[in-house]
């Protein structure tokens, strides 16, 4: 059973970091395509950032470039996204992202096949 495990959020005060892992299980993810994707109340899920299988190429939505960067452990079969100088409009649940049968990267949520549970972020002022 294929399996997504987000960790790492919780809450914490403006300008503060905050180090999210996505553990993958159940097959092998490692060469693949993975994401990061996050949901506010009453918004739509949106794209935060997205790697390559090899890690290579990285892509970031413009409100998160330049504070957060998406990482992976391909041996662990593990991605991370450390998320720096947080702003109270970067609360949301964090869903990891997998692909399942392709090394680049995408920005749509169609792209990718398997998620996570999620993982609540709260930024307060």
């Amino acid at each position: 059973q294929v399996q997504l495990v987000e960790s790492g959020g919780g809450l914490v005060q403006a300008g503060d970091s905050l180090r999210l892992t996505c553990a993958a299980s159940g097959r092998a993810f490692s060469g693949y395509g993975k994401g990061w994707y996050r949901q506010a109340p009453g918004k739509e899920r949106e794209f935060v950032a997205a790697i390559s299988g090899s890690g290579i190429i990285t892509n970031y939505a413009d409100s998160v470039k330049g504070r957060f960067t998406i990482s992976r452990d391909n041996a662990k079969n593990t991605v991370y996204l450390q998320m720096n100088s947080l702003k109270p409009e970067d609360t949301a649940v964090y869903y990891c992202a997998a692909r399942a049968g392709s090394a680049m990267i995408t920005l749509e949520r169609a792209g990718y096949d398997y998620w996570g549970q999620g993982t609540q972020v709260t930024v307060s002022p």
